[in-house]
């Protein structure tokens, strides 16, 4: 998500300062070294600064045992409050802050669809297994501590809920997905009913910069496709835009040996996650690729392409 949107930025001509644990030169952005955590020479880029968009946190991609949960909560919490403390000791104060959270905080259901208005956050269903507890606690403290208990009068803050977005970067979801596809696996994965929210790298892009420019935003925002799809379909789809015309199916037993083989969880792909831009949409933002089959297609053609270059 991070270089998606580094890369879209600078395309359109801002000056894109990437904060990171590691000091990795790139001739396309300048990169500021910090720990996520204390202040240091890092907060001098915060003040002064136009935008400050926050995606810092560990990975969820891994298992969720007692070290890895409190290291993918910690990592997001201690970054977001030294963001915010940065923002708040600012002498000049950015306009707006774009903090991440995530499409996962909403409750896992069929019908109907979570918006901003409507939607309502997960934690409380009935049977609910504690690693999907979990994802909730990580997802509603992570936007708490972007709250804080004093506002940001000068700054405002948007939090981005954001779904699964696909890019053909290697290493993402999507090339996670299309991998299983081309491998005959890209059936249905358990029932097949749970709903997958995603979102177009442009799409997601575009949002952030409608954002940032809409000044009576604030708050929570779903950046999610307004067209939300169960995971047969969403398999299907995928398949037909590759071409290969059978997927294996996957049942629940089957995908809870392959995330303990590949140190994952089946939290990832069997929540129902059925999210919708409520704000995004009652602001006239319009999605360039608000249906998946046309998104897969796409997704496609760019993959191949960069495809070429990794070989």
């Amino acid at each position: 998500m991070g270089t998606v949107l580094a890369r879209g930025l600078c395309r359109a001509g801002h000056e894109v300062v990437v904060l990171s644990r590691r000091n990795l030169p790139s001739d396309r952005w300048r990169v500021v070294q910090w720990d996520g955590r204390n202040a240091g020479d890092w907060i001098h880029e915060i003040d002064g600064a136009d935008v400050v968009i926050n995606l810092a946190g560990q990975s969820v991609n891994c298992r969720y045992h007692a070290r890895n949960r409190r290291v993918v909560k910690d990592s997001r919490i201690h970054s977001t409050r030294a963001v915010r403390e940065a923002i708040r000791g600012a002498a000049r104060p950015p306009a707006v802050w774009l903090q991440a959270s995530t499409a996962t905080i909403y409750e896992h259901r069929f019908d109907p669809a979570n918006d901003e208005f409507t939607g309502r956050i997960g934690g409380t269903e009935p049977k609910l297994p504690d690693t999907w507890r979990f994802s909730y606690d990580v997802a509603t403290s992570w936007e708490r501590e972007a709250l804080g208990s004093r506002g940001l009068p000068a700054t405002r803050l948007v939090l981005m809920r954001t779904a699964i977005v696909m890019a053909p970067d290697r290493g993402g979801p999507f090339d996670m997905l299309l991998r299983l596809a081309r491998w005959g696996l890209g059936g249905r994965m358990g029932s097949g009913r749970q709903f997958v929210s995603w979102v177009h790298d442009r799409d997601l892009l575009r949002a952030v910069e409608f954002l940032i420019a809409e000044e009576s935003i604030a708050g929570p925002v779903n950046i999610a496709s307004p067209n939300p799809l169960p995971n047969t379909a969403f398999m299907h789809d995928l398949r037909e835009a590759w071409g290969i015309p059978f997927g294996l199916p996957a049942t629940e037993w089957m995908l809870e040996f392959g995330a303990l083989l590949l140190r994952t969880e089946t939290e990832l792909v069997l929540k129902s996650r059925r999210v919708v831009p409520g704000v995004l949409a009652s602001r006239g933002f319009d999605f360039e690729f608000p249906e998946w089959k046309g998104a897969a297609q796409d997704l496609c053609s760019r993959w191949r392409e960069a495809a070429r270059t990794w070989r």
